[in-house]
Formats: C-alpha cells, structure tokens, sequence
C-alpha cells in the first residue's frame, strides 16, 4: 500500500504540495493582516522576526556555525531576498490573490536568462518556448482590454512591483544556486532574515502600528507559514523526484483562486485563467520539454 501511494504521489511531489499549501496560507494571511492596517514592511519584520528564531535553533540544532563560510554573498543574498520579498507582499497586499501568485511564476523566465548569463548555461528550445509563453501570459493577464481602450484592470504600478519582485526571486535562486557548493541550507536561509529584520524595522520605525492580540496571532502565523513553505521546498528539492515535483508547486495557484474567492470574495476574469494557463503550460514545457525531446529522439534512433 505505501509502494503504491509513493508510485502515485512521490515523495518530492508531497513535499511541494505541502510546500504550496504553506506559501499560499502565507500569502492569505499577509493580504488579510494589511487590511487590518498593518503597513507591508511591518508584515514584513513580524515574518523575519519568526524566520529568525526558527532558523537559529535548526542550525544550533545540526551543531553548525551560524555564519557559514562565503559571508559575503550570503549578505548580498539577504538584501536581494529583502527586496523580493517586499516586493511579493506589496503585490499581495495590492492585487487579488490569485493574479498576484500567478505573477511570481514568470520567475523562470528571468531565471533561464540570468543563468544563461551568470552560470553560462545553454538555452534550451524548451525555454525558449516558456518564455514566449509567459510573456504572452504575462499580456492576457494584465492588459487584456488593450485592443477596445488601451486600458488594464489591474493598477500597473502593483504589476510592476510584481514583476520585479519576480525578477529579484530569479536572482536570490541563482544565488542560492552558487551557495549550495559552500554552505549548507539552513546557513543560508538563516541570512535571508537576519538581514531582512533590521532593513524592515528601519523603513517601519515613522510608520509601525501596534497590533493588537488576534493581529499579532496572525502575524506570528504568517512567519510559521513562510517555514512550512521553505520546509517542504527544500526538502523537496533534496529528493530524487525534486524535478518532477516543481510541476506540483503550481498548486498554489489554485490554493490561491480558492482562498481569494473564501476569505476575499475575489473572482478571477477569464482573462486570468487564460494567462495563468498560458505562464504554467510555458513553466511545464520548460520543466519537462527537453527530457520528452530527447525521449522521443531514442526512440525514433
């Protein structure tokens, strides 16, 4: 019975869904608490606050230094995380749900790209193929009524900061990427807040409003959630099904359509699903295209 459910279900493909369902709980309680008038870089401190903690006890835990070996590109990883992760909750705040998760995953794109640069890896036609689709994904989902009047239903500015903050995750992954030779994976997302807190209470400190008790109860859920997204990412990466378990993570998506419409009466157009269709069928093909190309080629050899 276990043999059957791990042949259905593999093991990193379980991890990922746990992962999604971690990130996009996150996501729902970072939009409910800033409707509650909790500015985004104090959402932000409170998950780097929980982050921290969490993160110190798992490496005293494995008996490690906490300040790993390349410092200064785990410094330069924190601030980029920083950055993104601003970035994704302004988004999150400012959107709906739904249009905003499926923003983070045009990250592949500039992935591909800047590996291309920084990890001099070669281009793949399935890659190619992801980021037209993406791009054209990208166009339905913000600027469907172009054509008729020139205009979005989405605030530009928001999509932007989405954007971007796609863009600074590709980065932070390339990164990662290059600290996974020198130093182990709790050292390195131990960085991310430690570096986050003290930027994030600076930029609050003129504008910090103080949460009452079920607020800091949400607050404090949105830094356990953050942990059970990475938890389930990392070790989901750390299985030999990791590849194929990627595919999984696109349940957030859905998770996110579902949560958005519960707690925020939020009801995607159909020029949403047209474009999120189009920025997951780009991510799948850049997932699996290449090996189905070279299955296809053996078999006709």
């Amino acid at each position: 019975m276990t043999h059957d459910k791990e042949s259905l279900i593999p093991l990193g493909a379980r991890f990922m869904l746990l992962s999604a369902l971690g990130f996009a709980l996150m996501s729902s309680t970072v939009k409910y608490v800033s409707q509650l008038g909790i500015p985004v870089f104090e959402i932000v401190a409170a998950r780097a606050f929980v982050s921290l903690i969490i993160s110190y006890l798992d490496i005293k835990r494995k008996g490690i230094s906490v300040w790993g070996n390349n410092k200064p590109l785990l410094v330069v990883r924190g601030l980029v995380g920083t950055i993104g992760l601003s970035c994704v909750y302004y988004a999150v705040t400012t959107l709906p749900l739904a249009e905003a998760t499926i923003l983070q995953y045009i990250n592949p794109v500039f992935t591909a790209i800047l590996a291309v640069i920084f990890l001099k890896e070669r281009v793949q036609f399935s890659t190619l193929i992801c980021i037209v689709l993406s791009i054209l994904g990208l166009f339905f989902i913000v600027n469907p009524t172009t054509i008729n009047s020139g205009g979005s239903h989405l605030p530009m500015f928001s999509v932007m900061i989405a954007v971007i903050g796609a863009f600074v995750s590709a980065i932070s992954y390339i990164i990662v990427k290059k600290l996974s030779n020198t130093e182990d994976s709790s050292v390195i997302i131990f960085y991310f807040p430690l570096i986050t807190l003290p930027l994030s209470i600076l930029v609050v400190s003129q504008d910090f409003v103080m949460p009452d008790l079920t607020t800091t109860f949400l607050l404090i859920l949105v830094g356990i959630f953050t942990q059970v997204g990475q938890l389930g990412l990392t070790k989901a990466m750390q299985t030999q099904s990791a590849g194929k378990a990627t595919a999984y993570s696109y349940v957030q998506i859905v998770l996110s359509v579902i949560f958005g419409f519960i707690v925020f009466n939020e009801v995607p157009s159909i020029w949403t699903y047209i474009g999120g269709g189009l920025i997951i069928a780009g991510a799948l093909v850049n997932l699996f295209g290449h090996n189905i190309m070279q299955s296809i080629k053996r078999k006709t050899s």
